[in-house]
């Protein structure tokens, strides 16, 4: 399980058009937020991805980068950036599905064709999203089972505005002993 406060796994993935993702070399002012997606097959994740598209410069306005990446090759991917018309959100792709796990992603097993006709990988992670900051260290996150009901774009930025202004910390960061439940 990841930690607030505490390092995140490494993630270094090629970007679709060319040069490669370090997030431990991202070099931005106040984080980086990584989507993590299913996968072209999923039209649920195309439908948010498009939303995270139109708010790239929101982020970035707040120092903060954005990239989607996906456990899919680079067709798979170039695909979905087509579909969505991405012209600002970077594409990583060829995600592992041991790092996707190291990331806490849930792995799914393939159920063929899906409604939109695209075949599902034989194995593929579930979505996440997280907010790493420069030092690598987790400020939030969030990790489904499925690919329905995930976090608002727009209520990230949000919460980046009230953060950035109430200098407020990542939370969820206790990791001791606790009490015994009362029986």
């Amino acid at each position: 399980m990841l930690t607030p406060r505490q390092k995140t796994p490494d993630l270094t993935l090629p970007l679709l058009g060319g040069g490669t993702f370090d997030l431990s070399t991202d070099g931005s002012e106040r984080g980086t937020v990584i989507t993590f997606y299913r996968g072209l097959h999923c039209p649920i994740c195309a439908n948010y991805l498009s939303e995270l598209e139109k708010r790239v410069d929101a982020f970035a306005e707040r120092g903060v980068k954005t990239i989607a990446v996906s456990t899919d090759g680079e067709e798979r991917t170039r695909e979905m950036a087509q579909k969505i018309n991405a012209e600002k959100l970077r594409f990583g792709y060829d995600l592992s599905l041991q790092k996707a796990r190291d990331w806490g992603l849930y792995i799914s097993t393939g159920r063929g064709k899906t409604s939109i006709g695209i075949e599902e990988p034989e194995l593929f992670a579930e979505p996440g999203l997280f907010m790493v900051t420069p030092e690598q260290t987790l400020y939030y996150g969030s990790v489904q089972t499925m690919p329905f009901v995930r976090p608002h774009f727009s209520e990230l930025v949000s919460a980046l505005d009230f953060a950035i202004e109430k200098n407020y910390p990542a939370r969820g960061e206790y990791t001791g002993e606790l009490p015994d439940a009362a029986e």
